[in-house]
């Protein structure tokens, strides 16, 4: 039966677009690992949209040094800078984020709410029986953090009179944000809340921990495994807000269906990670900033080595975050030694493992080598910066065992990059960008790995890539590239066979060194083709979707 009711429902189903999105991350202005790049790069593509009603809330913890990614304008809303202290009690910064878009940011000091804590904590528990008693280590910043976040969304919908009369997202990234969600579910009930996992923090825990996560996931229990892995508050806030947000999103199938087993939540809807390739040289400046990038690593790799490597030496490297197993390092190190083993393989290979460790310094000895242009005298010939824990670092342990020894006579060579690749980390002084560039070929081995940027970037750059099926963006990519030369080798991964992993990962790189340059070409040439077909302006919608379901049922409910 007609009722006017039901049409003007109806309507506005049809019509579920927000006016306003507020996105909340620990990652705003602040790099810390790939949901820095997600939400960077999505920027300018919401804001294309949305404008300035596309609002970023971040941690304000540059007490000692300013953020290099935030520019503040003292004179943005200074009356809701009032507002919000005088009523909330909280310190804001208003600016813009320093990435292509230049959104509106907002960066809180959330430390007032520390004072707070415990009945913050005990109200959150009589809500949504979230368990903070188990907390430790990050747990109470990123729950305060999460908390002050949703009082911001608050004060400004007060003060610009917002909420009321307009369709409003509050998305929420991770459980360090997960005390946003449950506030505004509380103080503001007509906004939508979105919820993302990138990774869910119990199966992270269980690939990290050793444990087959793959094989076993149907019979794993995520609130048993918590207890067992001493990751209870983490999980119970993780879970809760999965369950309790309008649209719960995850960024891959593969870790939908650990959302479903381990958080008893599956996804509203899966979000892919797109990317923007502004960052990728123009045509007419690749090969100079190409050439630049293997000069630098050509002369740091021959001044550590302490000689000269052959001009038609393959440059093969690694990068990400410090996670052994999980980002595929372990069997990376490996196909390097069967790749050594290899009498038919006669191709001089450098590999770069470039991810950051517990460094102490540069080493004061190869910048001297490097600016006096002599070669290296020493006894370490792997590292290009201190480590504080030679003893304790799985590359080294891995580089020792397997007893590579970087002589001139051996046909693979492992320099390891133990420091962020900021533009500053004393040795190379180049960003990580400005060094993939020069690479021929990447690899990316993931055990545990929701998406994927890494592999990415590297096709992005041209750089053919392998990676595994175990990753987001290899299972994405799979269907398209199963081979290098179509840019892109998705190596199948399971619990039990990094063998085969390290030995498909060592043919693969063999076979590639043997190519002609035409196909060399060719392969560059499809990588960059694939990385095309991850833009932003491909996977937006699926944020739009997850949107509309977050409207729709905030409608519902209403």
């Amino acid at each position: 039966m007609f009722t006017f009711a039901n049409y003007f429902f109806e309507t506005m189903k049809q019509n579920l677009a927000p006016d306003y999105i507020f996105e909340t991350s620990w990652e705003v202005c602040n790099m810390v690992g790939g949901i820095y790049t997600v939400l960077s790069t999505r920027a300018a593509t919401l804001c294309e949209q949305f404008n300035d009603n596309l609002i970023f809330i971040g941690p304000d913890i540059w007490s000692e040094n300013e953020s290099p990614y935030f520019e503040e304008n003292v004179l943005q809303s200074a009356d809701w800078k009032q507002f919000t202290e005088r009523k909330f009690g909280l310190k804001i910064r208003c600016g813009r984020w320093l990435v292509p878009g230049r959104p509106q940011a907002i960066l809180v000091d959330f430390t007032p709410l520390f004072a707070q804590k415990d009945k913050i904590y005990g109200d959150v528990w009589e809500q949504t029986g979230v368990n903070s008693l188990a907390a430790y280590g990050d747990y109470d910043e990123g729950s305060m953090f999460g908390y002050a976040a949703g009082m911001i969304i608050e004060s400004y919908c007060q003060f610009f009179n917002v909420a009321d009369n307009k369709k409003v997202i509050a998305h929420f990234n991770e459980w360090t944000t997960s005390f946003g969600l449950f506030y505004v579910r509380k103080n503001l009930p007509s906004i939508a809340t979105v919820f993302t996992t990138h990774a869910t923090s119990i199966g992270r825990s269980i690939a990290g921990n050793h444990k087959p996560l793959y094989n076993y996931l149907q019979e794993y229990n995520g609130d048993q495994m918590a207890v067992e892995l001493n990751m209870i508050s983490k999980h119970s806030t993780e879970k809760s807000a999965a369950n309790l947000a309008d649209c719960f999103t995850t960024v891959s199938e593969i870790t939908a269906r650990e959302c479903e087993q381990l958080l008893n939540k599956q996804p509203d809807i899966v979000t892919p990670n797109g990317f923007e390739d502004n960052f990728v040289p123009s045509k007419n400046h690749f090969a100079e900033k190409r050439t630049k990038a293997r000069q630098a690593l050509t002369k740091v790799a021959e001044t550590l080595l302490g000689y000269k490597i052959s001009d038609n030496a393959i440059f093969v490297g690694t990068a990400g975050r410090y996670e052994y197993k999980n980002k595929g390092i372990d069997v990376f190190i490996e196909g390097l030694k069967f790749l050594s083993e290899n009498a038919e393989n006669q191709r001089e290979t450098i590999a770069f493992i470039m991810v950051p460790a517990w460094v102490k310094c540069p080493r004061a000895d190869l910048q001297k080598a490097l600016q006096d242009n002599s070669p290296l005298d020493a006894f370490n010939r792997t590292t290009t910066h201190e480590l504080n824990n030679y003893e304790d670092d799985s590359v080294i342990n891995a580089v020792s065992w397997l007893n590579f020894r970087n002589l001139k006579t051996d046909k693979v060579k492992i320099v390891f990059v133990p420091s962020y690749l900021n533009g500053n980390d004393g040795i190379f002084d180049l960003k990580y960008y400005d060094l993939l560039i020069g690479l021929d070929l990447t690899v990316f081995a993931s055990y545990y790995e929701p998406w994927g940027y890494t592999p990415l970037e590297s096709v992005a750059f041209c750089v053919p890539t392998i990676t595994t099926d175990l990753s987001g963006f290899g299972q994405w990519a799979l269907p398209v590239s199963d081979n290098i030369i179509k840019g892109v080798a998705v190596i199948h991964r399971s619990d039990y066979n990094s063998y085969q992993v390290a030995a498909n990962i060592a043919k693969i790189i063999f076979d590639y060194s043997k190519f002609t340059a035409a196909e060399v070409e060719n392969a560059r040439n499809a990588a960059k083709k694939l990385s095309k077909k991850a833009l932003w302006s491909h996977f937006i919608k699926y944020y739009y979707q997850a949107y509309q379901v977050a409207l729709s049922k905030k409608i519902e409910k209403l």
